[in-house]
């Protein structure tokens, strides 16, 4: 047993246990104290390591585990910059991310050489690693955009592209510079540089992917899945440091690669949002703080001079580059502010640089001081322009975060004041249960606040305990997964004399707009949709997704979708149209829409009224007889997309009466989903009979089989008396 004399108190503590559960309670109480005054938690976290470090009380020396858990924090959040980021919005600003990057990386160099050379009257060498050291930053403020659910805003995916570009531009400077004060430059050092970081992105890009898709096919347990993602981030780490540059452009490039293999709106992308929101980003936050050395402020104007000079040329580049990127694309004011508080922060690159140049030795003095590249006034400096960036950056993102949050809610607010969508996802069978959640998750954005109900019927005739157990075990995987995604399901067990009929009920009784079913062993023994889900169908008049599944979501590559004819007269089209859309951009999968020229004009104009449209490919479908040809252009890893219609309505042929029995015989292997639109069901007065006892028809059958039976008796009887006379 340990007593109390056995345990070491003195400072800076030792004790991993101590250690560990102050770290917890700072993390845990820094944000709850400066949410009360309005200022970001991210300033708490740092002034708490100025406070607990070892230039403050010294409670802590920031050890090897500070420095491991800090690393791990600031990979996590290039990650999470890669990761979050609309790709389709990347590409169509990849020219405004270019342009601010060279804008964001010129200015704040330009003026800091100036600054440095002529002001501070530092070498050529030093005043352009000082200059390269303005040019960097860090994604400080990410964490509160994200928070804000701003990570697809285009200003933001401007900033993330311009911070790959200007970061790795300091950080060649870096190398370049170091390697000539050292002289170790030569035309051979740029060429095995350039090879070697055109391997290094040619290994992650490319490869990372064909490993990701195999692993998330094999593996579909969270936990690994989980693990193998944060193994890939310190892999692609490590890559990038073999080949010459910081691990932080690694850990963006993994996120990229990684990024359609993980939907926004997924149990495994909250996994990772929560791990490091809550752990690995405020470690690598205090452990800034313990950097700062406060004594800087009483040392004499020589460190303030020089902390003063970096902190004014870094934040006035970083505004002006923000500033004409803003004038130049004409956005927001408050787009541009964004943009000035991401890029303002210096943390990581810049550590990186002061560092490196601090160790860096030209000669010596004659007392046998050193001579350094960078020397004592630049390395406080520094350490004081974390601090003073780092607590600009995240005033500036709180503020222009809430004005763009703002905005956007009251466009949202107006858009759900419309309709609010209800979707019931009915599962039946224990292995289609991940898959049909999966889909509501897709079809259900976290901006669109759909209801969600989950139900499983059972059978009162065969009802026994065995069944039951099935049924709760099926809605304990329903809860635990939509938990896993952060996203609230209601579950619904009902007890009816057939399943048809309590799915029937349910829709109705809820007021459901959205019905997935799965595709059942029954439908696919017969090649039928099955006769629950053809009853549904024929009872409701809700857009129904029938899923058959043979793959995860996130392994997919594009989605193929078939219109038919005149489905754009329909009165769900523009219903189903936009829940395709929402597939497309929560899976990050590309549209290829097969349709004649009327339904690829509807669908491009329901495009267009989005806020952020879709780039979608149109191929003609001239006419369903070509249904199958499709089969030549659907590859293993597409999600295939059929819209068919119910008897009776504008869209509807006889062509469609075989599309079971295609999808069965011919597209067995594939990932596909059958959309029946929203239609107004209209019956006759048997038909409802039928609908509401579900017995009354198939006693009316049987007795109009014995009277047909009766009649061909009698008919024969007659005809056969008639020929004897």
């Amino acid at each position: 047993m340990i007593v109390l004399s056995q345990l070491n108190f003195s400072l800076p503590l030792t004790n991993p246990v101590i250690i560990f559960s102050l770290m917890l309670f700072i993390i845990l109480f820094a944000p709850i104290l400066l949410n009360k005054i309005k200022i970001p938690h991210i300033i708490g976290l740092i002034v708490a390591g100025v406070i607990i470090g070892p230039y403050g009380l010294n409670l802590m020396m920031r050890d090897s585990s500070i420095v491991l858990f800090g690393t791990v924090g600031l990979l996590y959040i290039m990650f999470l910059a890669g990761l979050e980021i609309d790709l389709a919005e990347f590409k169509k600003n990849k020219f405004k991310s270019l342009f601010f990057g060279l804008f964001t990386f010129s200015i704040p160099f330009v003026i800091g050489y100036l600054a440095g050379y002529y002001y501070l009257g530092f070498s050529v060498n030093t005043s352009i690693l000082l200059a390269s050291m303005f040019s960097s930053h860090t994604l400080i403020g990410y964490p509160i955009v994200s928070r804000f659910g701003l990570t697809t805003n285009q200003s933001v995916t401007i900033t993330v592209g311009g911070t790959m570009i200007t970061d790795v531009l300091a950080l060649l400077v870096l190398a370049g510079i170091v390697g000539m004060a050292q002289g170790d430059i030569s035309p051979t050092f740029w060429w095995t540089m350039s090879a070697s970081v055109v391997a290094f992105v040619l290994i992650v890009l490319i490869l990372f992917p064909i490993i990701t898709r195999w692993f998330f096919k094999k593996f579909e347990d969270s936990i690994s899945q989980y693990i193998f993602v944060l193994a890939m981030v310190f892999m692609g780490g490590f890559l990038a440091e073999l080949a010459g540059i910081e691990a932080i452009i690694g850990a963006f490039l993994a996120g990229l690669a990684m990024n359609k293999f993980i939907p926004h709106h997924s149990a495994l992308m909250n996994r990772i949002n929560f791990v490091g929101n809550a752990l690995f980003i405020p470690f690598f936050l205090v452990g800034v703080g313990m950097l700062v050395d406060v004594r800087v402020l009483v040392q004499g104007w020589g460190p303030l001079n020089v902390a003063f000079v970096m902190i004014s040329m870094a934040l006035l580049g970083k505004f002006l580059a923000a500033w004409l990127t803003r004038k130049t694309f004409k956005m927001k004011p408050a787009e541009g502010q964004l943009m000035f508080g991401l890029s303002s922060a210096s943390a990581a690159a810049t550590l990186a640089a002061v560092l490196v140049g601090y160790n860096v030795i030209l000669g010596e003095l004659p007392n046998g001081e050193p001579i350094r590249l960078l020397n004592d006034d630049v390395l406080n400096g520094t350490i004081l322009m974390i601090l003073v960036t780092c607590t600009v950056s995240s005033l500036v993102v709180e503020k222009a975060s809430r004005r763009l949050a703002d905005d956007a809610m009251k466009g949202n607010d107006e858009e759900q004041s419309k309709t609010t969508d209800k979707i019931l996802v009915s599962v039946s069978e224990p292995e289609t249960v991940s898959d049909l959640v999966d889909l509501s998750l897709l079809l259900n954005p976290k901006k669109a606040k759909a209801e969600l109900f989950a139900l499983h019927v059972v059978d009162e005739r065969n009802d026994d305990e065995s069944k039951r157990k099935i049924a709760q075990k099926m809605m304990d995987k329903v809860l635990e997964q939509a938990a896993g995604a952060d996203v609230t399901i209601e579950p619904i067990t009902r007890f009816d004399q057939n399943v048809s009929k309590g799915i029937v009920y349910t829709i109705k009784e809820h007021h459901i707009s959205d019905i997935i079913v799965g595709v059942t062993q029954e439908g696919e023994k017969k090649n039928k949709i099955g006769l629950t889900t053809e009853r549904i169908l024929n009872s409701a008049s809700g857009t129904v997704f029938i899923h058959h599944s043979v793959q995860p979501f996130n392994t997919l590559k594009r989605i193929i979708i078939a219109v038919n004819p005149n489905a754009e007269l329909e009165e769900g089209f523009v219903h189903w149209v936009r829940k395709v859309f929402s597939i497309s951009k929560e899976s990050g999968l590309p549209l290829t829409i097969y349709a004649n020229r009327q339904g690829s004009e509807e669908i491009e104009k329901v495009n267009q009224m989005q806020a952020k449209p879709l780039t979608l490919q149109f191929k003609e479908l001239l006419d369903w007889d070509e249904f199958l040809i499709l089969m030549r252009e659907l590859q293993k890893d597409d999600l295939f997309i059929i819209v068919s219609s119910r008897q009776g309505h504008i869209s509807y042929h006889r062509k469609l009466d075989k599309l079971n029995y295609y999808l069965t015989r011919y597209f067995s292997k594939n990932s596909y989903i059958v959309i029946y639109p929203q239609q107004t069901i209209t019956h006759s007065k048997l038909e409802e009979l039928y609908q509401e006892e579900g017995t009354i028809f198939d006693v009316f059958s049987e007795g109009k089989k014995v009277a047909d039976k009766a009649g061909s008796f009698f008919s024969r009887w007659w005809n056969k008396g008639k020929d004897e006379q």
